[in-house]
């Protein structure tokens, strides 16, 4: 009766009728905003180093995510979903800034000034001076990990890499953390 030209429900493809529905509603990106957003400032923080940076690349994060909506997949990985569209935006945020700057955690302000850490999450420069002497395969996959809060599987996954190897980088990560943090006189609890 109208104006609907397209196919019906019936001479659609089971493939076509899974193209054309939304896999996440506005209740469910909410919730994976409130979900996982937290977890996500961190990681972006740690990997830019810059609290106003973070907060963009996360929002750009959740508007790449929005906006892909169609292929999210419920249940299959949501924070390892998100993750990976962080990882993509970080990536055009180095691009756009030229050649990877020295991270500082600093947001430019003098070395004598505490940095804007993020609140009630216990930041303190010194951990982010030693996430920067870090090797960048160290870091990102040290990351991923603890501060992202991916499983070992979904970094490796993600990375490329066997599991062994985020199992062996992400020690020797925790290692080099340590050292760099007791020699800045940072003690352990």
């Amino acid at each position: 009766m109208g104006f609907w030209t397209g196919p019906t429900r019936r001479s659609c493809s089971g493939s076509q009728q899974r193209r054309n529905r939304v896999a996440l509603d506005v209740a469910d990106f909410n919730r994976l905003v409130e979900e996982h957003g937290p977890a996500l400032y961190r990681l972006a923080y740690r990997l830019i180093g810059d609290r106003h940076e973070a907060e963009d690349i996360v929002q750009e994060t959740f508007r790449s995510a929005w906006k892909s909506r169609e292929r999210f997949q419920q249940g299959l990985g949501e924070r390892a979903w998100l993750v990976a569209i962080l990882r993509r935006r970080t990536a055009d945020y180095w691009r756009r800034s030229g050649a990877q700057k020295k991270r500082t955690g600093s947001a430019g302000l003098p070395p004598d000034l505490p940095s804007p850490e993020p609140p009630d999450q216990g930041y303190i420069d010194p951990i982010q001076r030693a996430l920067d002497q870090l090797p960048e395969e160290l870091r990102e996959t040290f990351l991923l990990v603890v501060v992202g809060e991916l499983t070992h599987q979904q970094a490796a996954e993600m990375l490329g890499v066997p599991i062994g190897t985020v199992l062996s980088r992400v020690s020797r990560a925790r290692v080099r953390l340590r050292e760099a943090l007791l020699a800045a006189g940072i003690q352990e609890k």
